[in-house]
């Protein structure tokens, strides 16, 4: 209680700060608009639906995008961790990728796909897939070889071998792999939606900032915060207890 109690006293400070310097700046409105305003613009477009459809289309992405990646992303880490070949040569290659920042694989999208909902799919799947790949190479690498003898010896092999011992020893590190590649992906969506077409939240941070709305740009910018600390700060913690409960693994 004490620390919600803080961050709720340490944003209410945040927005008195925001209020009086906005109203005593001298500045337009446009440029730096006041809270209030910007509160009354986020209200608005929660009624009339302008910014919940925008988090609708914004959220089905990358429920799509980061489902994709979290599937191939596994799946080349195991590969990658199992087979000596493909760590020579898929792994070198994921470890170059993963440098290239997701954002600049947008031309090749609009190339292969247009500007269309596919462009932007394709970016926030990028923005995850390759950390999602390290993060489950990792994490089957640092398996402990006691528990894969073990097993080993009282006959675990195969696909029982990989789900009794490898992938729930694996759990913090794949845990941590997804709250990174949510992140990555997040901010691959936004920018791919600030570039491309088909609204969502970035598209309407664009719009905002084509009709010199910077109250409509800051309440975007507000939910897109709000909706990634729910996502880190709720789900990924709540989901990180539950499977380390399940699987044994917490402390």
């Amino acid at each position: 209680m004490t620390t919600a109690l803080r961050r709720i006293g340490f944003i209410m400070i945040i927005a008195v700060i925001w209020e009086v310097t906005s109203r005593f700046s001298g500045l337009p409105e446009f440029m730096f608009p006041p809270l209030s305003q910007i509160l009354k613009t986020f209200v608005t477009g929660i009624i009339n639906v302008q910014i919940t459809a925008a988090i609708g289309v914004s959220l089905g992405r990358i429920l799509i995008g980061f489902s994709i990646a979290i599937i191939l992303g596994t799946i080349m880490g195991y590969l990658i961790w199992k087979f000596k070949f493909v760590e020579d040569t898929l792994g070198f290659l994921v470890t170059a990728l993963q440098s290239i920042p997701s954002i600049v694989w947008f031309p090749l999208a609009i190339i292969w796909f247009g500007l269309n909902n596919f462009a932007i799919l394709f970016i926030v799947t990028i923005g995850a897939t390759w950390t999602m790949t390290v993060s489950a190479t990792s994490g089957f690498k640092n398996v402990p070889k006691l528990y894969q003898r073990v097993a080993w010896t009282f006959g675990s092999t195969g696909f029982h071998f990989v789900r009794t011992v490898i992938m729930p020893a694996s759990i913090p590190q794949l845990l941590s792999g997804l709250r990174i590649a949510w992140a990555f992906s997040w901010r691959a969506l936004m920018a791919g939606e600030l570039l491309g077409a088909g609204g969502g939240l970035g598209k309407l941070l664009e719009t905002g900032r084509s009709l010199g709305q910077m109250d409509l740009v800051i309440s975007v910018m507000i939910v897109i915060a709000i909706i990634g600390t729910i996502m880190d700060n709720v789900v990924f913690v709540r989901l990180e207890r539950s499977i380390e409960t399940k699987w044994g693994t917490n402390k």
